[in-house]
């Protein structure tokens, strides 16, 4: 998931990730931007690398945080990745279920920062701060390109600093790291973070090689060039170095968090076909016809235990 307020190449950067036109920013032939709103969309896509082959479902989140009253604009968002954990639980309960379970869960959200250059927001923290409790977030500076190196290295500070102060665990989380290369790997990310990236969905020519890369009159801004942008780095980290082990800690700790709060709750969840109830049947132990009645066995552990001193 991409998440961000409008004008900050959402869109673009998914582009730049796929290396296609994956989605258009502007309206077809009309040149001005798309309406903005809340309404999230995704697209599924395969990719092909060394022959093999991934696919990786992207939810747009275009226009997040830009109405006058931004009072709770984060629920539609919240809203859609809880929805997709009440997706898979629907299905893990079921009696008869399948194999395999479709997996729409959100496994990453890419949050992007615009490069004021200053502190974080206190929209930005509010939001942050909910989605880390339901989500892996990996927050970057959007258009990079617009700060010098000083200011981008300041500005990536006065972020690590906003979130320590706030208590906001973005991905990779310290507690999750498992042997000394996951620490000694991870903590390099985590000083890069947030990631300074520049999206382009166009080619050009420099030094006679074909480049991804935006055009300024200062020259080109190669997108998959270290000392222009970090964007390699977001991409290994979202579909080459961390990818199974955001779907892991997706499914272990996110997902297992929602699911463990549901089934607290399983009186009200839905009854659908196949429902299987969660809740102890009541065991009903009859009351003796007479004196000499002989008593009923309680159940112990689902086997009847009488009175004497064998053990079943």
């Amino acid at each position: 998931m991409v998440a961000g307020q409008s004008g900050l190449g959402k869109s673009t950067m998914v582009n730049t990730l796929f290396k296609s036109k994956m989605w258009k920013s502007t309206m077809p032939g009309l040149g001005v931007p798309t309406p903005q709103t809340l309404q999230l969309q995704s697209v599924t896509h395969v990719i092909e690398e060394s022959g093999v082959k991934l696919k990786l479902t992207v939810t747009d989140t275009p226009g997040f945080g830009d109405q006058i009253n931004n009072d709770k604009c984060w629920d539609p968002i919240l809203g859609y990745i809880n929805e997709q954990y009440e997706h898979y639980l629907q299905e893990e309960i079921l009696i008869t279920r399948q194999r395999h379970i479709p997996d729409t869960r959100v496994h990453c959200c890419v949050y992007f920062v615009p490069p004021t250059g200053h502190w974080l927001r206190p929209l930005d923290i509010e939001f942050l701060q909910r989605l880390c409790r339901t989500v892996n977030v990996v927050p970057v500076i959007a258009r990079a390109d617009s700060l010098t190196i000083e200011e981008r290295e300041a500005f990536r500070h006065r972020i690590q600093e906003n979130l320590k102060t706030h208590g906001i665990e973005v991905y990779p989380q310290k507690c999750f790291d498992e042997d000394i290369n996951d620490k000694i790997l991870n903590s390099k990310i985590r000083e890069r973070i947030p990631f300074a990236v520049v999206g382009a969905d166009r080619e050009h020519i420099v030094n006679g090689r074909c480049v991804l890369g935006r055009k300024t009159k200062w020259g080109i801004i190669e997108v998959e060039n270290m000392a222009h942008c970090e964007f390699p780095l977001l991409r290994d980290l979202l579909i080459r170095s961390h990818l199974q082990d955001l779907k892991d800690i997706t499914h272990n700790v996110h997902y297992e968090n929602y699911r463990i709060f549901r089934l607290n709750e399983s009186h009200v969840l839905p009854r659908g076909p196949g429902w299987v109830n969660l809740a102890p049947a009541p065991v009903s132990v009859p009351a003796p016809a007479g004196p000499q009645a002989n008593p009923v066995p309680p159940k112990v552990g689902g086997w009847a235990k009488d009175n004497s001193d064998e053990e079943c």
